[in-house]
């Protein structure tokens, strides 16, 4: 039975939550600060909206990953945890303040919320601009990193890339752009693909992502590939024109985005994590609005197999 739904955690945005084989979910978010990196942990989803953020890693007073700390991400890759992030340089290091690159660190603890987080450094993909959002997964026992990041040649503001990795901090080999925003809903009020999330499941590996400004024009798309397809090769990708997740007017959520993708207690059922807005009279920036707010759902499937995300204001 559908029913409408209330946000999970109020003012966190671009939401990660994990299953561990431990049990337990771990949540991490941007917070409204942009300043460090929390985790949460919890034995329910339920449990995350109250439990203890631990903070675990907080950003210098300067230095080249010193302000806006964004979109942290938490993955438990080759027996240790990690959290990619992006970060800018202080201002007397780039007048410019979106100079964003992306960064990892470390922990090899059972519990990512106990020891200590080591700083490995910036995660370089031989391309030297703007770069956020990154993500990893693990298709036939190889390690991708999967991101978005500018390039000058091309107009807009990010690409998606991909790139297998070397070491759960070190990608190997050249970036393969996947996607650029070309689509009407993908290039109102900035030209944007960010955000990807995959999920691998009825054969298919699916990557979602979000487009277009942070607003309530913020709206989700997906590309796909056959299982058994090579990954690095844009021609196996195939990109829906139109969006899977967007605005709903009626129900006032606004601009549902940079997802993630977990799985409920029962262990099949897939869960789609995601940020989304309640109303629209934004003062200023909406990058410096802190009422993003985190929104749980079912995700369902059509008889192909292929997913079917609904409205972000029903489960």
């Amino acid at each position: 039975m559908e029913q409408l739904l209330t946000p999970l955690i109020a003012q966190r945005a671009d939401p990660h939550i994990v299953r561990h084989s431990d049990g337990h979910y771990y949540f991490t978010a941007s917070v409204p600060q942009y300043d460090r990196i929390e985790l949460r942990r919890a034995k329910t989803i339920a449990g995350l909206a109250d439990a203890m953020p631990v903070d675990v890693w907080r950003k210098p007073d300067s230095g080249p990953h010193s302000e806006l700390v964004w979109a942290p991400e938490l993955h438990f890759n080759q027996g240790a945890w990690y959290v990619y992030f992006a970060a800018a340089p202080s201002r007397e290091i780039k007048f410019e303040l979106f100079q964003h690159r992306m960064y990892a660190i470390r922990n090899t603890s059972a519990n990512p919320l106990d020891g200590g987080w080591e700083f490995m450094g910036p995660v370089d993909t031989g391309i030297d601009t703007f770069c956020l959002d990154a993500t990893t997964f693990t298709h036939k026992g190889q390690l991708y990193y999967l991101w978005a990041q500018k390039d000058k040649a091309i107009a807009g503001n990010s690409n998606l890339y991909i790139a297998p990795m070397k070491t759960p901090w070190q990608i190997d080999g050249k970036p393969i752009m996947l996607s650029k925003p070309e689509f009407d809903w993908e290039t109102r009020g900035f030209s944007v693909n960010e955000g990807p999330s995959v999920l691998q499941r009825n054969g298919k590996v699916f990557i979602s992502y979000s487009a277009s400004a942070t607003d309530e024009n913020y709206a989700m798309g997906l590309l796909w590939a056959d299982d058994d397809a090579d990954l690095l090769e844009p021609v196996s990708w195939t990109k829906l024109a139109r969006p899977v997740l967007q605005t709903c007017y009626e129900h006032g959520v606004y601009g549902p985005g940079h997802n993630s993708f977990t799985r409920a207690e029962d262990g099949d059922t897939v869960l789609l994590v995601y940020h989304a807005r309640t109303y629209t009279e934004i003062v200023g920036d909406p990058l410096w609005n802190p009422d993003r707010h985190i929104f749980v759902k079912r995700l369902r499937w059509d008889e192909q197999g292929m997913p079917l995300f609904g409205r972000p204001s029903i489960d």
